[in-house]
């Protein structure tokens, strides 16, 4: 085997007194995929900066071709092929796929000695760049027009123009579709045949499965072991990550039962388009999990919008053990018991600026006081005591209660918005991806609240695009198509196949 074009030795980064990575070793190869896998808050994103010159190590040595670095700067770095694409795309909305491509980097020329854009040049690069890469990508439409999965290409492709060698992904395919997850992997595929080395970070262990050739386990900080992929199992490499088997619980355990009490009945729901949402009509028995399935845009997050009353309804009627509870706005909705763990955590989960402590006790202060109550002074005792109480029964891994909760990971920051809502005392929780962005490890603590919700007495509603995670959580899937609930399934032997012969359009 030829040397690693990248090779990390005994690496350690420590922030004050906190150690997020000890001792540890990373070899990258050239013409490889490989996996760097960690539950949130392993190391992961430490490990890239420090190689990508971001973050100065506290020890430890890197050898780029062979060649001893102490520590990299950032420009340093660059210069040396290694570029990351962070989970959250840097590109600039307003402006063209080209600019995009090359900002910062306009390539000039000197018409009667003035110094000018080389706009010609410059699009030449890219189409060649695209070409190779087979996209088919407008190169004068403005970002904003774009979907998410050809704005990763961009990404890409902005990387490649500076000669990447060594490729850092971050979630990759956290916000794409499977269409577009398939062609994301042609293009890895493509970079891999020309020699570049892809670091692919991801909590998805199916993907890893498909295109990654060698992986690596961080835990705490510190490295857990290294291997080719195709002589391991998940189980495996969950036990490296999270230093346990999760619970895989079968399914069987939760069969619903038609003498159950129906605690939710929705009835002939229609939004006011009439459009999104077509005459849903559907029940929740005691004991019982349901999840929503079905493709990007069919319309299950509208349906849940509707339900939670942020979308009107020009039709139908909402009942909890037959009481009418339909929702005329969200805080309507939550005076009347129902909460809403939204599918994007950042956008409209929890306040930037808010402690973990402020953002538990928000959901209860708006359902007592309405929009008064989220101006209200906060009782500090008694939100420390919540915010505590929560923090040990979720638990929620921080250093303090008073932290601002953008400095937690995905997945602690989830058990925060989950917590905020337990604090309301719903009796209806919906949960709009509820797992997506975050590790393994957690994911299966989520699952775990979830079910004791439901075994509480609560109505517990799921939505999500992973199948795998539908089937394991959920007592019946009902299958979203084109707005309207296309059929409602018994998770007793169910298939990805059947829910996804449901799931495509006619």
């Amino acid at each position: 085997m030829s040397a690693p074009i990248i090779e990390m030795q005994n690496i350690a980064k420590h922030f004050g007194s906190v150690r997020a990575l000890d001792n540890v070793n990373l070899s990258i190869y050239s013409g490889e995929v490989h996996a760097l896998l960690g539950e949130n808050g392993a190391g992961k994103s430490t490990l890239m900066k420090v190689l990508s010159g971001i973050h100065e190590p506290t020890a430890g040595k890197i050898f780029v071709d062979s060649r001893e670095y102490v520590q990299l700067t950032h420009s340093e770095a660059a210069d040396l092929g290694i570029s990351i694409i962070y989970q959250e795309l840097s590109l600039i909305e307003e402006l063209s796929v080209l600019e995009n491509i090359f900002i910062g980097r306009l390539e000039t020329k000197k018409i009667f000695g003035i110094e000018v854009v080389d706009w010609v040049s410059m699009r030449n690069t890219a189409e060649l760049l695209m070409s190779d890469l087979g996209l088919n990508i407008d190169l004068d439409e403005k970002v904003e027009n774009i979907s998410i999965s050809y704005k990763q290409m961009v990404e890409i492709a902005k990387a490649l123009t500076t000669n990447a060698r060594v490729l850092i992904m971050d979630e990759p395919t956290s916000s794409l579709t499977e269409v577009e997850v398939e062609r994301l992997f042609f293009i890895v595929n493509r970079l891999r045949e020309k020699g570049t080395a892809i670091v692919y970070i991801s909590h998805k262990l199916k993907e890893i499965h498909q295109i990654c050739d060698r992986y690596s386990v961080l835990r705490d900080g510190n490295s857990m072991g290294s291997g080719m992929v195709e002589n391991t199992t998940n189980n495996d490499i969950i036990r490296l990550m999270v230093g346990r088997d999760l619970d895989t619980r079968d399914r069987s355990d939760y069969k619903p039962r038609s003498d159950r009490e129906t605690l939710l009945s929705v009835q002939s729901m229609t939004s006011k388009d009439g459009q999104s949402v077509k005459d849903v009509s559907f029940e929740v028995k005691r004991g019982e999990i349901i999840g929503f399935a079905g493709l990007v845009g069919a319309g299950r997050t509208e349906i849940m919008n509707c339900l939670f009353g942020i979308v009107p309804m020009t039709k139908g009627k909402v009942l909890f053990k037959g009481k009418d509870i339909t929702p005329s706005s969200p805080l309507d909705a939550m005076s009347n018991g129902m909460a809403y763990v939204t599918e994007s955590r950042r956008e409209n989960g929890f306040f930037d600026n808010f402690t973990i402590g402020e953002n538990i006790a928000i959901a209860r202060s708006l359902k007592e006081g309405g929009l008064f109550g989220m101006f209200g002074v906060f009782n500090k005792t008694e939100e420390d005591s919540q915010a505590i109480q929560y923090k040990e029964l979720l638990g929620i891994k921080c250093d303090s209660i008073h932290q601002k909760i953008t400095e937690l990971s995905g997945g602690n920051q989830q058990k925060v918005i989950i917590s905020k809502w337990m604090a309301s005392n719903p009796n209806i929780i919906i949960f709009d991806e509820p797992t997506r962005g975050i590790d393994v490890g957690a994911k299966s603590e989520i699952y775990k609240i979830m079910r004791q919700l439901c075994d509480e007495g609560k109505v517990v509603i799921m939505v999500s695009s992973e199948l795998p995670e539908i089937l394991a959580v959920s007592d019946r899937v009902a299958v979203v198509n084109e707005g309207r609930i296309a059929k409602i399934l018994n998770n007793d032997g169910l298939s990805e196949e059947e829910i996804m012969k449901w799931a495509l359009p006619n």
